[in-house]
């Protein structure tokens, strides 16, 4: 569908996907973007940058003031014609200004026409140099002011609001006169906040009337702490999370356990009066939920001892946005060798700040089990993650230690099964397998085997043979794995009872080691693992504004165990056309589709139709493939209600679930 104006065609393109995927521009819906307060101003500077770009373009549109605001956002959120986004490119936040002519640089990403992006990115580059406002006269420099001294060389030297001005004999800070000449009136410093069921937090303020005709910008900032009480000493630095041209936004990425104070500026191409005093504390009224599983649970040290001891250090990660920090972990670990008679677990706890443990007195050439579980407090209610559970082996090499996360071969021992060591032949790992003949009944016998665990994900199929022998081979065992291998006996008289023992593969690097042949330990046959990640409780909430019907649609992800690494989303949406009441034809879609980057679980679709049928559709896309479809059928409000919200009935313990932006 291409949507034109007057001069200015607006086409969908990857530049309106990169601008959401940096910073979900100029939406009324945001998904946070970290930033330090040195890239405070930096948002004011890219903002003023784009206000000049939307200053120049938005002439070429005849429209009223009346439907003005409309058509900007459209203009905002999509590429318009080539000379429009160029003008934008350099206003992008990941827009990178390096040393060198702007030429240089847009030629990079233009390398036919450029010229419009050339003069954004030297107005960019002048806002950045020169503060607002204009040098007084020379003469009218009194003071310190009047120095004939070079105090300064350009305005990043002078504090505040201050500029390098000249004074007759020299250059010295100066207060600037006509500093907000042409910049828009602050918002009024009343916030509104209204927290839906889907955990969307609408924030909405009021502009002041502005004579001044040049199109403006809203940003929005926040700042944040843990904590039973809200407190702006433990708050962190102050975060940009939207820029619109409206006058509200919807955030997706609220945390239960958070206490949130904004604040907003209204920005044009001459400038800002700067922030709004910081708002009243928000807590969102959802439980927090609890801390995820330790991720990448491993063995970093092992340590032997002369009495055959042995001390091993387990480091693990811990994603850092969490609704409420870890407050201890949790560890406990057993002897899990078959050969060793079961015993009581050990237990230990560890600080909330810390990525590793060391487990004392363990013994040589035994398997261990560890568990692994984070604990965070809501008050006085303990909130506890699901436990990471790591098993390894303690065996010294004669060469150099090996990962335990890769286990080393440990020979089992048993009255009637033996395994022998793994080796490398034709291409493959094998192991050779022999038992006792005590049946003289038995005439055959059938052997399964299958990995139990692997540093990898590995296949996990069973493998089976039949033989008439006291022994077999087992070919294309995987490296780094636990196996069982299961024998039993079929004679005469029926089925005897089997045995069982299990055995562990060396690493590839293990194996390469030892052989004078390079080993390809790429091409071990690995099986992809499944792709299970899915979206799920799909919500929409629709607002009707003048008879149109504006869609915010949301889901969040859920993750299997272990977890796979998302890359995006794949969105369909559709409009049910019901024509089989007429004509009884089968319903018909008018569909399109979007693929948006993994921080980004939202969708906006603006111009639906009151009382309309429309499916959504999502995807999620990772480094391993696309997931499993999830749909939902919404129906759009029949009159212009302001707000209709659909929510999906789901468990409690998913209401609590947080939509990550990261």
């Amino acid at each position: 569908i291409v949507v034109g104006f007057p001069g200015c065609f607006l086409l969908p393109s990857r530049w309106a996907q990169g601008l959401a995927h940096d910073a979900v521009w100029f939406l009324g819906f945001a998904v946070m973007r970290r930033q330090d307060s040195s890239s405070a101003l930096a948002g004011i500077f890219r903002t003023r940058c784009a206000a000049r770009c939307l200053s120049l373009h938005s002439t070429r549109i005849a429209l009223s003031p009346r439907h003005f605001q409309s058509h900007l956002k459209l203009l905002l959120d999509t590429q318009t014609s080539t000379v429009c986004s160029q003008c934008l490119e350099p206003c992008k936040d990941s827009w990178e200004l390096k040393d060198g002519p702007c030429r240089d640089l847009c030629e990079h990403a233009f390398p036919k026409r450029h010229g419009e992006c050339v003069t954004s990115c030297e107005f960019l580059r002048s806002v950045m140099v020169l503060k607002q406002g204009d040098c007084p006269a020379p003469e009218r420099a009194s003071g310190f002011a009047a120095a004939c001294v070079e105090g300064c060389e350009e305005d990043g030297e002078c504090s505040a609001q201050k500029k390098c001005c000249p004074n007759g004999c020299g250059h010295t800070c100066q207060s600037p006169k006509n500093l907000y000449r042409g910049a828009p009136l602050k918002p009024r410093k009343e916030l509104v906040f209204e927290e839906l069921e889907s955990g969307v937090l609408e924030v909405r303020w009021s502009s002041k009337f502005n004579v001044s005709a040049e199109p403006v910008l809203n940003i929005l900032q926040r700042r944040w702490n843990y904590g039973i009480q809200p407190s702006e000493d433990g708050a962190t630095e102050w975060q940009v999370v939207a820029r619109t041209s409206e006058e509200r936004v919807w955030l997706t990425d609220i945390r239960p356990g958070r206490w949130y104070q904004f604040r907003v500026a209204a920005v044009n191409v001459h400038g800002t009066r700067g922030y709004t005093t910081p708002s009243r504390h928000f807590r969102s009224s959802k439980d927090p939920a609890p801390p995820p599983a330790p991720s990448e649970l491993h063995v970093s040290d092992m340590t032997f001892g002369a009495d055959r001891s042995v001390s091993v250090r387990l480091s693990w990660s811990m994603s850092a946005d969490l609704d409420i920090p870890v407050n201890h972990y949790k560890l406990s670990w057993s002897c899990s060798d078959h050969t060793i008679p079961s015993k009581l677990k050990r237990r230990q706890t560890t600080k909330g700040d810390s990525t590793y443990a060391e487990l004392d007195d363990l013994r040589e050439n035994r398997s261990y089990t560890v568990e692994l579980q984070a604990v965070s407090y809501w008050g006085q209610v303990p909130l506890k993650s699901s436990k990471a559970i790591l098993q390894f082996t303690t065996s010294q090499r004669q060469s150099d230690l090996e990962s335990t996360v890769s286990p080393v071969f440990i020979k089992p021992q048993s009255d009637l099964l033996d395994v022998g060591t793994p080796f490398y032949q034709d291409g493959q790992l094998q192991v050779r397998v022999y038992w006792k003949k005590k049946d003289p009944t038995v005439n055959r016998y059938r052997v399964q085997w299958s990995p139990e665990f692997c540093s990898h994900n590995g296949s996990r199929t069973q493998e089976k043979l039949t033989t008439q022998e006291n022994f077999a081979s087992l070919p294309g065992l995987q490296f780094s794995c636990k196996y069982k291998v299961i024998i039993q006996p079929v004679g005469s008289k029926g089925r005897a009872q089997a045995e069982s023992t299990t055995f562990y593969t060396p690493s590839c690097a293990t194996i390469q080691s030892k052989s004078p042949k390079p080993i390809p330990c790429s091409t071990v046959s690995v099986v992809p693992p499944k792709v299970l990640v899915k979206a799920e409780n799909l919500t929409a909430v629709f607002s009707v504004y003048m008879g149109n019907v504006t869609g915010l649609f949301s889901w969040v992800v859920a993750m299997p165990q272990p977890p796979q690494q998302v890359t995006g989303y794949q969105v369909t949406w559709a409009e049910v056309i019901t024509e089989s009441r007429r004509n009884n034809l089968p319903n018909s879609l008018i569909s399109q589709s979007q693929i948006l980057p993994p921080e980004r679980n939202i969708l906006v679709v603006s111009g639906l139709q009151l009382a309309s049928l429309y499916r959504l559709e999502v995807q999620v896309i990772t480094t391993g493939g696309q997931g499993p479809a999830t749909s939902r059928t919404f129906q759009t409000p029949a009159h212009s209600k302001p707000v209709l919200h659909y929510k999906p009935r789901i468990k409690k313990h998913h209401l609590r679930s947080v939509i990550e932006r990261h």
